[in-house]
């Protein structure tokens, strides 16, 4: 709510900072013009193809901890003070070798991240440039993007950039 109250009133005041020019603002949609673009489609492709590899083993280890704790709380009234101390070390280290990996793959500095960036980032590169482009050429004062945080209440579809923008990055 607050983003929105703050946009309002940075359109509000731009007239007054600008004095009696006209300002022309458009908008794009960053996620039509990356569905727009084939390599940007195979770069999610090849991310969601990890990601499920990661998946598929992160399950894989999860399960293991679960039948070996299974295993565990059917036997631990009949075993050794010492045997019942070993599977319960043998299921924290299960448990820290899961939270390790899910960190590792998962986290906020993990693989998938890394890959993010190594794999979008060049493409979200060329979008920008291909925005700055377009808003150079046509004078435009301000591009928004319809698909982030900032919301648009209304749009007058003559001002929809998106295609103009999409088709920009397909010729570079």
């Amino acid at each position: 709510m607050k983003q929105i109250m703050l946009f309002a009133c940075v359109l509000m005041l731009i007239p007054v900072v600008s004095g009696a020019q006209s300002i022309k603002i458009g908008y794009i949609n960053s996620d039509a013009i990356m569905d727009g673009l084939p390599e940007a489609q195979e770069a999610q492709r090849q991310l969601d193809e990890i990601v499920s590899e990661w998946q598929n083993e992160l399950t894989q280890m999860q399960r293991t901890w679960q039948r070996k704790f299974e295993e565990y709380d059917k036997m631990k009234l009949i075993m050794s003070d010492q045997r019942r101390a070993d599977a319960e070390r043998e299921l924290m280290d299960l448990d820290r070798d899961i939270a390790e990996f899910r960190d590792r793959k998962f986290g906020q500095d993990g693989e998938l991240f890394r890959l993010q960036e190594e794999l979008i980032r060049p493409i979200q590169d060329r979008i920008f440039l291909a925005i700055q482009d377009v808003a150079e050429q046509e004078a435009y004062d301000y591009i928004f993007d319809q698909s982030c945080d900032i919301l648009l209440m209304y749009a007058n579809e003559k001002y929809d950039l998106t295609q103009k923008v999409l088709q920009r990055v397909l010729d570079m």
